[in-house]
């Protein structure tokens, strides 16, 4: 996949860059592993907006990923690439050798007719799923559980991935991209490769038109609010220092440490890195 730029025929399109979709599937997607998906649009099951900035967007259908990968000793064939508005990364149908289809995160390099395989001791190839314990040290790998059965948790965005640094008794040492080096029981399931769509992050939308088809809404500066409305407002003229940045509900806004999961602290070998 490449990206794409448009001539400035428009003032939005000048800085326009999008990822080039010629290459996915043009279809609707597999129905049986389809359903409704209505919005919340930042609302509570009072009607309350509980998330600021949410709403509108274009009508979707949820696609069911499998992030369990439990379908094992039989190959699957990858029957297309489609484009998922409810992620960043591309995923695939695959369809078994009995027939029953799944919806997977797609890999980079991954083409349509190639075959995969879940389960223990299977090759090691992009696409293929099997247990950590069965993983070289050194290999890109995604879709990685925290617990064995619990399905992927760990790097299902476009363009991420994950690697074995080490082993350590029954757990095996992963290193995040964020620096952080975290044990996980050995028996946990992953998915090897680096996932698609890493041109993701260099996407410019050109215009405010296309944020409200992706339901964002326009967000406004606490510091031109009153001061009712946010901590920041208030004051004359273009004030914007003499206070602590924070959010409307006055939490700290620059590097507060907000974890507070003191059950898991034994498994984080070693903290990701500071920003800058």
């Amino acid at each position: 996949m490449s990206l794409k730029s448009f001539k400035p025929y428009t003032k939005s399109r000048r800085g326009t860059i999008l990822v080039d979709k010629s290459e996915l599937w043009k279809g609707k997607p597999y129905k049986p592993l389809t359903s409704n998906n209505n919005a919340s649009k930042g609302r509570n099951n009072f009607g309350r907006i509980t998330s600021r900035n949410h709403g509108g967007g274009h009508k979707q259908r949820y696609r069911h990923i499998d992030f369990y990968r439990k379908k094992f000793n039989m190959k699957a064939d990858v029957e297309r690439i489609e484009y998922d508005p409810n992620r960043s990364c591309y995923i695939m149908l695959v369809k078994f050798e009995d027939g029953q289809k799944f919806y997977y995160l797609a890999p980079q390099n991954i083409k349509v007719g190639d075959k995969i395989e879940n389960g223990p001791n299977v090759e090691i190839k992009i696409g293929n799923s099997l247990p950590l314990q069965d993983i070289p040290v050194g290999v890109n790998i995604h879709n990685v559980e925290l617990q064995p059965g619990a399905g992927g948790k760990i790097a299902r965005s476009a363009g991420t991935s994950v690697v074995i640094s080490g082993i350590d008794g029954n757990y095996s040492l992963i290193k995040m991209t964020s620096g952080e080096v975290r044990k996980i029981d050995s028996r946990s399931m992953a998915s090897i490769g680096v996932l698609s769509n890493p041109d993701q992050k260099n996407i410019k939308i050109g215009k405010a038109g296309r944020s409200r088809w992706l339901g964002r809404r326009p967000h406004t500066r606490g510091v031109v609010k009153n001061p009712v409305d946010h901590p920041h407002g208030g004051g004359e003229g273009k004030s914007a220092g003499g206070r602590h940045p924070v959010s409307p509900t006055g939490q700290s806004a620059k590097g507060l440490k907000t974890r507070d999961n003191k059950r898991t602290d034994k498994f984080i070998i070693r903290r990701r890195k500071k920003r800058g």
